[in-house]
């Protein structure tokens, strides 16, 4: 953790260096915030009741959930050309960058594994088996992608390497999901079904390379090793983005190429569907298209609004804050549980922390379960807010 304000590539204030136009990118920054914001309130439902926005799809499908991930991952991508370009312009060379990149990426990933791990640590300390320990996670392929994408940057800067290396991810993973045999099951569409949701050739990858470790989902992984092809390229998708925005064009011709793009990419995402199913699970090509083209209608609008047009005040202070400790707010909504459950506290005989009392005296009492559920979420994405905002108003941030 520091206390400098230079640009980092996962989370802090993104500059705009050369650009005279725009003062600061503040519109990346609001995106990565409000991602973040939605982003911790998913991922903490009181109850099973949630309204339908507020939970993943089952499988196949996508909810506005299942685009919170993405959108981060996206503005990661984004972000890496706006940060290394302000480092370059002040005198660093390819390889501080290649290091500094990996010290990132490396210690991004250890937060990984202690926001996964750290509960069962706790809970079964001393005697706790760390060959179950789960490795993979969110922050650990946000390293991965961003490990990555950013070397790739630094080799080649243009564009057109992007593109290309956009289309061999996303339709070699296609192939592979669809026309290799899995092993033990069978071919996809003739033997078994197409996804199957334990049949597939990215749950056998994983039961093989780490079995008695996919604790998540038993048998299949979210965020499974082959899966990361894929988000490998939406991260490429949002460093075109970040391309684009750094661009020399007017302010109004970057905002236009942005929606542009992202009209482009639904159409692309949801026509590839009927082939190849919208799966965030699986992290499918079709869904690397329809969600980047989300997260870059979502970006367009923010960029016209705040770099074109201006319009600029409180309303996104609460945004920015969020952002510029993005991995910061992460990790504290995924700890902030697991710490308040050490408080013990008694409801009706039965043991509850601090946040669990607050919901069983006071949200459930609310009529409409759904309404307690979205309560709660926004009550604990409001306490995570409080320390991002003692950091945010000390100029602390965490560069990772």
């Amino acid at each position: 953790m520091t206390t400098t304000a230079n640009p980092a590539p996962v989370s802090g204030p993104v500059t705009a260096p050369g650009s005279g136009s725009m003062r600061r990118l503040l519109s990346l920054d609001a995106v990565r915030g409000l991602t973040i914001a939605f982003m911790i309130m998913v991922n903490n439902n009181a109850n099973d009741h949630a309204w339908w926005f507020m939970k993943h799809a089952d499988w196949n499908g996508m909810t506005p959930t299942d685009l919170v991930f993405p959108t981060f991952l996206f503005v990661v991508g984004a972000s890496i050309v706006f940060a290394f370009e302000s480092r370059f312009a002040k005198g660093a060379t390819r390889a501080q960058l290649a290091w500094q990149t990996l010290r990132r990426a490396a210690t991004l990933f250890c937060f990984g594994l202690i926001v996964n791990n750290l509960g069962s640590v706790l809970l079964h300390k001393p005697h706790f088996d760390f060959g179950s320990w789960r490795i993979y996670g969110v922050l650990q392929r946000i390293a991965i992608c961003y490990l990555i994408a950013s070397l790739f940057y630094l080799w080649d800067k243009r564009w057109q390497t992007k593109a290309i290396a956009i289309v061999v991810a996303l339709a070699g993973y296609w192939i592979l999901m669809r026309w290799v045999s899995v092993p033990g099951a069978g071919m996809p569409v003739r033997d078994i079904p197409f996804l199957d949701k334990d049949q597939n050739l990215v749950a056998w990858l994983d039961r093989q390379i780490f079995p008695g470790r996919m604790l998540y989902e038993t048998v299949r992984d979210p965020e499974g090793l082959l899966s990361d092809l894929p988000s490998l390229g939406t991260a490429l998708l949002g460093m075109l983005a970040g391309m684009w925005m750094r661009s020399k064009r007017t302010l109004q011709s970057r905002a236009v190429g942005l929606a542009a793009g992202a009209a482009t990419l639904l159409i692309l995402g949801f026509l590839w569907s009927f082939e190849f199913p919208l799966n965030k699970k699986l992290w499918t090509s079709s869904y690397v298209l329809a969600a980047a083209g989300i997260s870059c209608s979502l970006l367009a609008l923010f960029f016209w609004i705040v770099e074109v047009k201006d319009w600029r005040g409180k309303w996104i202070t609460p945004l920015l804050i969020f952002g510029s400790n993005s991995i910061a707010a992460y990790m504290i909504s995924e700890l902030l549980g697991l710490f308040t459950d050490l408080i013990p506290l008694s409801y009706h005989g039965h043991r509850v922390g601090p946040l669990g009392y607050y919901y069983a005296t006071v949200l459930a009492k609310i009529p409409d379960a759904g309404l307690a559920s979205f309560a709660y979420s926004f009550s604990y994405m409001l306490i995570c807010f409080v320390p991002i905002w003692i950091m945010y108003r000390k100029k602390i941030f965490l560069k990772v």
